[in-house]
C-alpha cells in the first residue's frame, strides 16, 4: 500500500505501508515526519519503531534525525491507535480564519486572539493551526513557525512552505528576530530597571501543571533567560511596559515579572490572584500580554519585515479607564 503524503495524513492500519514523502515534507526530520503523519501515536513508540529498524527511508534503516526528500518511500510497520484517539481524529478542528497582518506564498502573519491555543495537546483538542488547516484544505503546508501562550494575543507566524519553515525557525534559534510584547503589571515598576537576566527552570507541580521559577546563575536546570524592560506609560496602580525578549524560554516574561514583584494583571499562573479577581471584575478578564512587535527577515527576499498588531479592543478599553482619575469619595 503506497500513498503519497500532501496535506493530510493517511489513516492508521494494522498493515505494513509505504509513504511516498511529498514536497511540503521535504527535508523534514524522519521523527517529526512520522509524529505528524501518526496522529495518536505516542511518541515514545514512534522513536521505539524508528530505533528497532522498522521504519525504512528507501529500504535502508535510518535515524530520527535522517532529514527526508521529496520522492523518499517510508515504510512504515503495522501501527495500532486507540479507538477513543481514532474517534477524536475523526472529528475535526472546526474551520476558522483569523486576522491577517501579513501574507505571501512563503508566510501567514495572523492576529491571535487570547483564550485560543495555537495547536491542541495538554487537554485542547484543537488550536489556531487545526482550525486554519481545515478552513484551507488546499494549502499544501501550513506549521507554526513559534509559539504563544493560550491567554497571550498577538502576532504569529506560520510557514506554508517547508523551506520557510525552516529559515525562519533558524532566525528564532539565532535570536535574529525582534520580539516585543506589551504588558500591563501591577505597582510602578521603576524606570531604571531595564534588563532581566535571570535563569529558568521548568517543572511539574504535584498536580501534573507546567510551571516555571527563577533559580541562581549556577543552578545545573536553570536556562538563562534576558528580557529588556522598557515603561511606555504609567498609571495609578499599574504600568505599561514593552519587553523585548532575547530568548524565548517558557512563560519567560511572565515569570520575570513576576519575580520582579510587578506581576501581569490578569494572569492566572504567576499573578495576584486576589487581584485578578478585581481586575474581572472592572472588565479585565484575560491576562494582559499581547505580541505587539516583531521583526525579521523575509524567508524568501531576505528584506526585514516589521510587523504590528494593534492592542485588541478589551485591553485598549481597559487602558482608558485605568488613565480616568479615580471617582471623588
Amino acid at each position: 500500500m503506497k500513498q503519497i503524503i500532501g496535506g493530510r495524513p493517511p489513516p492508521a492500519s494494522a498493515e505494513v505501508r509505504f509513504l511516498v514523502v511529498g514536497e511540503e515534507s521535504a527535508g523534514q526530520r524522519l521523527d517529526n515526519f512520522l509524529i505528524r503523519v501518526l496522529k495518536g501515536v505516542p511518541k515514545t513508540h514512534v522513536y521505539r519503531i524508528i530505533r528497532s529498524g522498522e521504519v525504512r527511508v528507501n529500504k535502508g534503516r535510518a535515524a530520527a534525525d535522517t532529514r527526508v526528500e521529496e520522492g523518499d518511500v517510508v515504510r512504515l510497520p503495522p501501527v495500532r491507535i486507540a479507538e477513543s484517539v481514532a474517534a477524536k481524529a475523526d472529528q475535526p478542528a472546526p474551520a476558522r480564519e483569523f486576522p491577517i497582518l501579513l501574507e505571501d506564498d512563503h508566510v501567514l502573519a495572523i492576529d491571535k486572539p487570547a483564550g485560543v491555543a495555537v495547536h491542541g495537546g495538554s487537554g485542547v483538542s484543537f488550536g489556531v493551526i487545526e482550525q486554519l488547516r481545515q478552513a484551507r484544505p488546499a494549502a499544501k503546508l501550513l506549521e507554526l513557525v513559534h509559539r504563544l501562550d493560550r491567554e497571550t494575543s498577538g502576532i504569529l507566524l506560520v510557514a506554508k512552505k517547508r523551506s520557510a519553515l525552516t529559515k525562519l525557525q533558524d532566525q528564532f534559534r539565532d535570536r535574529e528576530t525582534g520580539k516585543t510584547y506589551l504588558a500591563l503589571v501591577t505597582g510602578a515598576w521603576p524606570a531604571n530597571k531595564k534588563v532581566i537576566d535571570q535563569p529558568l527552570h521548568k517543572y511539574l507541580q504535584a498536580d501534573g501543571e507546567r510551571r516555571v521559577k527563577v533559580v541562581g546563575k549556577d543552578d545545573p536546570d536553570g536556562m538563562r533567560a534576558i528580557s529588556l524592560v522598557k515603561v511606555q506609560e504609567k498609571f495609578r496602580d499599574f504600568t505599561l511596559l514593552e519587553v523585548t525578549i532575547k530568548t524565548g524560554r517558557t512563560h519567560q516574561i511572565r515569570v520575570h515579572l513576576a519575580s520582579a514583584g510587578h506581576p501581569i494583571a490578569g494572569d492566572d499562573k504567576y499573578g495576584d490572584f486576589e487581584l485578578n479577581k478585581t481586575l474581572a471584575k472592572r472588565g479585565l478578564k484575560r491576562m494582559f500580554l499581547h505580541a505587539w512587535r516583531l521583526q525579521f527577515d523575509h524567508p524568501a527576499t531576505g528584506e526585514r519585515v516589521a510587523l504590528l498588531a494593534p492592542l485588541p479592543a478589551e485591553l485598549q478599553n481597559f487602558i482608558a479607564h485605568a488613565r480616568l482619575p479615580p471617582a471623588p469619595v
